[in-house]
């Protein structure tokens, strides 16, 4: 039950951030809209952001944290040097990164935004916004070896409430220097980047006091290249190529989609929706079963890491699905009550929307895909991952230059779901032969009970709890959408009851509330 408390403590922290992160949308909606400088934004955040899941959220966070598990086993004294070791690595490697994106910032758009050329205040505003936002990196690099030393430490609140500050920071700057940069002559779209800057910043400060509490105070270290700390860089270098795939992914529908005005505003609108569920469950069940699974696996425990890894695999199951029957029945209901105000239209809404149910076909392999590729790395298989990447990169490439000319921009969004698909996929059966898992451990009756609820909980929301939704006030469509989650979430549960898991249900239900009464 260790990773079912773990991952819940991360999951109550992420689901505040995320709800943040949606009002940071709304605002951003409501301001911006999905024009044609909503696009220019996307397109100068895509830069950092893939830098970050590379250096930050992905691969090395997978790294790190197996290796400073191992070296805090031995000593604090080793962990402490290891954690300062790379803090200053971190710093000057990804300010060296900052530095080359603000200088080669026009080159970089042009690559990932072609069709911004034609458009030179567009293009312009992208460059300016790609230079603002630089410092993103170092400054998010810094606050994940920060969360990847206190999840080791067993510590998972705070960290994971950390990225709260990031849409804190958004939110005001939107709203307090819109009008001012205006005054002065400046496009009020530059407050995103402002505020992106110094949200990272906030992300990494508010940790420190944790780090500092835990007998984690700032050194110089004697060494910066130990054994530990070239294992954490070797175990990188690949890494960087494994967690890729997503980000490129999105970069490659980018890419597709600058051509198209509003295309790729609605593409991250959906995202953002899609990533709620993603961000508190698969992320939080994904770091905590990377700790457990280390934990076990560095003491020689091959049942307990193999349990571990079952019980993370289930609970992604469990608790994502009745996630992709809401997103993907109730998509025009969530899109248009959570944006379609200010310059947000309604055209606006049916296109985000049809890119939502695209993206929450994928919500379960998203699941797999984030605790197959950090247990890789507890398992020293770093390799993995990126032959699952370059499999996934090829197929979307593929996949999405053949059919979004026929179909339109949605099938970006599917192509994505897809090659998650593929990626965790070839994971799964490399993982099967490493462990010698059983086919029963990805197919058990378990697994299949989750299915049929959630078919079951599916057809009854698209046949029955559909109502005219979008004519009504907003408070009717709060309590409409309100009622209809519900009924959702009780159609899920009462079907897994019926099929025989009432002692999961139990005990996930159980956890949660222990958990909001301590809150």
């Amino acid at each position: 039950m260790s990773v079912i408390r773990s991952s819940i403590k991360m999951a109550i922290a992420t689901f505040c951030s995320r709800i943040l992160g949606l009002v940071r949308e709304q605002v951003m909606a409501a301001y911006f809209g999905a024009s044609g400088v909503t696009d220019a934004f996307l397109v100068a955040y895509r830069i950092p952001n893939l830098l970050r899941d590379l250096f930050a959220e992905g691969a090395f966070s997978s790294a790190f944290v197996p290796t400073f598990v191992e070296a805090n086993q031995e000593s604090q004294n080793e962990s402490r040097e290891l954690l300062w070791a790379l803090f200053w690595m971190l710093f000057f490697i990804t300010g060296t990164i900052c530095l080359a994106t603000m200088i080669f910032a026009p080159e970089l758009i042009s690559l990932f935004a072609p069709a911004f050329i034609k458009d030179p205040e567009k293009f312009q505003i992208t460059v300016n916004l790609t230079r603002i936002m630089a410092p993103f990196l170092t400054f998010v690099s810094l606050a994940a070896l920060f969360m990847g030393a206190l999840n080791s430490l067993k510590i998972f609140f705070v960290p994971a409430l950390a990225p709260a500050s990031y849409n804190v920071m958004s939110i005001l700057s939107m709203i307090g220097l819109s009008g001012v940069l205006h005054k002065m002559g400046y496009h009020p779209i530059y407050s995103l980047g402002i505020g992106a800057m110094l949200g990272g910043f906030m992300q990494a400060i508010v940790q420190l006091p944790l780090i500092w509490r835990k007998g984690f105070k700032p050194l110089w270290p004697k060494k910066f290249w130990t054994p530990r700390s070239t294992k954490v860089f070797k175990l990188l270098g690949p890494g960087l190529i494994g967690f890729a795939a997503t980000q490129v992914n999105l970069l490659i529908t980018t890419i597709l989609a600058t051509p198209i005005i509003g295309a790729t505003s609605w593409l991250n609108y959906s995202f953002r929706l899609f990533q709620l569920p993603v961000g508190i469950l698969s992320v939080s069940i994904g770091n905590s079963n990377l700790v457990h699974f280390s934990e076990a696996w560095k003491k020689k425990d091959i049942a307990g890491a193999k349990a571990s890894l079952q019980q993370s695999y289930y609970l992604s199951f469990l608790t994502v699905m009745p996630a992709l029957v809401i997103l993907f029945c109730l998509s025009e209901e969530i899109v248009n009550l959570i944006f379609e105000r200010g310059r947000f239209s309604r055209e606006s809404t049916l296109m985000t929307a049809e890119a939502l149910r695209m993206y929450a076909l994928g919500l379960p392999f998203y699941g797999i895909y984030k605790i197959w590729v950090p247990t890789f790395y507890a398992l020293d298989r770093q390799k993995i991952p990126v032959l699952a990447s370059v499999f996934s990169i090829a197929f979307n490439i593929a996949f999405c230059l053949l059919l979004t000319p026929f179909f339109g921009f949605k099938i970006l969004a599917l192509g994505t779901t897809l090659s998650v698909l593929v990626n965790s996929a070839f994971q799964s059966w490399v993982l099967k032969k490493d462990l010698n898992l059983s086919w029963g451990f990805f197919f058990s009756k378990r697994i299949f009970k989750v299915v049929g609820a959630t078919l079951g909980s599916a057809i009854i929301a698209e046949t029955l709890l559909k109502v005219d939704f979008l004519s009504q006030p907003l408070l009717v469509k709060c309590l409409y959408l309100g009622l209809q989650i519900l009924a959702i979430a009780t159609l899920y549960l009462t079907f897994l009851l019926l099929m025989g898991e009432r002692s999961a249900v139990n005990a996930l239900l159980e956890k949660i509330s222990k958990k909001l009464k301590r809150k």
